[in-house]
């Protein structure tokens, strides 16, 4: 997601769960039940009964509980819009907690338009968000890559065209700086970490690209998500990856002719890595491999089976911009509604989207709400969906 320097248009989760101060358990995969696949959920294995001799001894996890109960409490809408982080504009803290209340959000995503002048300002700005909630914050993210992409003006750090050049430590030691920034101004989520790989300096991705070869990328990639570690939580993007085209996905739906075997050997090795680094998003391209699917891979259920089966990644995945589809003026993207049903059927967790003029986030919720009442995608869904989500964000808040 990117639209300026300044203003660009807009993973297994292991929650670590501590008693007395650390975050959630291991998330549960998300069941496989879609449009497209309407035979289901998976089975959940059976637990096996304690022998005569054994005695049940694991430790309840607090997080898990807490999402569970909250879980229990919930309307189907709740439910749904909580899988949604949306653009609210300006720096008032307390507005864009009012638009998140509204709507009854997951989480926000900071554009341009949301950062103040400073890092305190937006530290108030951040915290009056969440204080109505500190129990359950909400997602706030924003994209800071570094370099082409940055939204904090006081960001000097190096992007990723000049990491490219350095050992991965400097990575790793930037994106910690970086992450530390973000702390510092209450912004608890970063879609930072580019995982796409080409050497083909006429690709918009190129300037973006933490390597040009597989190996140095992903060596550069699991190096970010480390730098990142306990400061916010890393985002790995844009799966299955935005290398083998020079098209933008900005003003269309960037097509290459990639089968498996490429796709294995170029492309899955920096996503691979930042998985086993620990990232706990990873965010979808809206993008076409035509030897996988014909499908933008936001709304491939093929794509989300691969990241999980053949990546082992079963925590939390969101969409790219759903606006830019629309923006492509391709007439089947046209229906905001439409397009959410979609990605939620596919595989996503959540959706993310900075509206356009027009946009109305009830109905996107209520396009979704509809479309579960209608069986197109089963209420069961939802529920570990939104029980992903509830895990995450109860993870973010202050221990004690």
């Amino acid at each position: 997601m990117r639209r300026s320097r300044w203003f660009t248009a807009a993973v297994a989760v292991t929650l670590a769960a501590a008693l007395g101060g650390c975050a959630a358990g291991a998330a549960a995969p998300r069941p496989s039940g879609s449009v497209d696949d309407p035979a289901g959920a998976r089975a959940a294995s059976a637990s096996p009964s304690p022998t005569p001799t054994a005695t049940a001894t694991a430790t309840p996890d607090p997080v898990a509980a807490y999402a569970d109960a909250r879980l229990a409490n919930m309307t189907l809408r709740q439910k749904v819009a909580s899988l949604f982080i949306l653009h609210g504009p300006g720096t008032d803290g307390a507005a864009l907690r009012a638009f998140a209340d509204r709507y009854g959000l997951g989480g926000l995503i900071l554009m341009g338009d949301n950062i103040p002048a400073t890092p305190a300002a937006l530290a108030a700005q951040t915290a009056a968000a969440n204080a109505s909630e500190p129990s359950l914050p909400l997602l706030i993210g924003t994209d800071e890559e570094g370099g082409d992409v940055t939204r904090l003006p006081w960001d000097g750090l190096p992007g990723a065209s000049e990491l490219r050049g350095q050992p991965p430590r400097a990575t790793q030691d930037v994106f910690a700086r970086r992450a530390a920034l973000l702390k510092q101004a209450g912004v608890n989520v970063n879609f930072g970490t580019v995982a796409d790989v080409t050497a083909d300096p006429s690709s918009f991705i190129y300037d973006r690209v933490l390597g040009t070869d597989p190996g140095s990328a992903a060596a550069r990639v699991a190096a970010s998500v480390t730098g990142e570690r306990g400061s916010v939580l890393s985002t790995i993007k844009h799966f299955p990856g935005h290398g083998e085209t020079e098209a933008d996905s900005h003003r269309t739906v960037p097509t290459a002719a990639v089968d498996r075997a490429r796709w294995a050997a170029q492309d899955a090795p920096p996503f691979r890595a930042g998985v086993r680094a620990g990232a706990e998003l990873v965010m979808f391209g809206h993008l076409v491999y035509g030897g996988v699917d014909a499908r933008p891979a936001s709304l491939s259920p093929a794509w989300h089976r691969i990241l999980a089966d053949e990546l082992g990644f079963h925590g939390v995945t969101v969409t790219d911009d759903m606006r830019m589809l629309q923006d492509t003026g391709l007439p089947e993207y046209r229906d905001a509604g439409a397009n959410a049903v979609q990605a939620l059927a596919a595989g996503n967790t959540m959706i993310l989207m900075v509206q356009g003029a027009g946009t109305d986030p009830g109905a996107m919720i209520d396009a979704v709400v509809a479309a579960v009442g209608q069986g197109r995608i089963p209420a069961s869904t939802i529920d570990a969906d939104a029980r992903k989500v509830l895990q995450l964000r109860r993870s973010l808040a202050p221990q004690g």
